[in-house]
């Protein structure tokens, strides 16, 4: 338990230096922190991812007809997400019973993802949450060789 509370730590450094030298945001400042978590489980990552995008879909649909942008578009993303997240969770086992995996990472991990695709786009933000998560991932990996940091 303890390791979770140093990786999350360790994610949002290196999440807050990302940013700080390339100005792109890994899917948010806390994401890579959370993803990391769920390493081992990776049909959940992708499960937000999907919820990520079908929030962006619903951003863009909405778009047309409403007036989203800086915060009003923020809280958009997260509550539409977290509908996604409820209806993924509600109804997704029961169409396919053999992917109870396939879960979304949390209500509100797909919002903060979904708003930064539309900000600096799919690719780059994607990119960008791959390369941080997988920093953080090896980065705990190295550190719980050598023993706890706090002890």
């Amino acid at each position: 338990m303890v390791m979770e509370y140093e990786t999350a730590f360790l994610g949002l450094l290196i999440s807050l230096m990302f940013i700080g030298i390339t100005g792109i945001y890994p899917g948010g400042v806390i994401v890579p922190s959370y993803l990391v978590l769920f390493v081992q489980t990776p049909e959940r990552i992708a499960g937000t991812l999907a919820v990520a995008l079908l929030t962006l879909l619903c951003f863009k649909l909405a778009s047309c007809h409403l007036i989203l942008f800086g915060t009003r578009r923020f809280v958009f993303m997260v509550l539409v997400a977290g509908l996604w997240t409820f209806f993924w969770l509600r109804f997704f086992p029961s169409l396919l019973p053999a992917s109870l995996e396939f879960r979304v990472i949390g209500w509100v991990v797909p919002g903060l993802i979904a708003n930064n695709f539309e900000r600096q786009g799919v690719i780059v933000t994607t990119a960008s949450l791959v390369i941080v998560t997988v920093a953080v991932y090896f980065l705990a990996q190295l550190l719980r060789l050598s023993g706890p940091l706090f002890a």
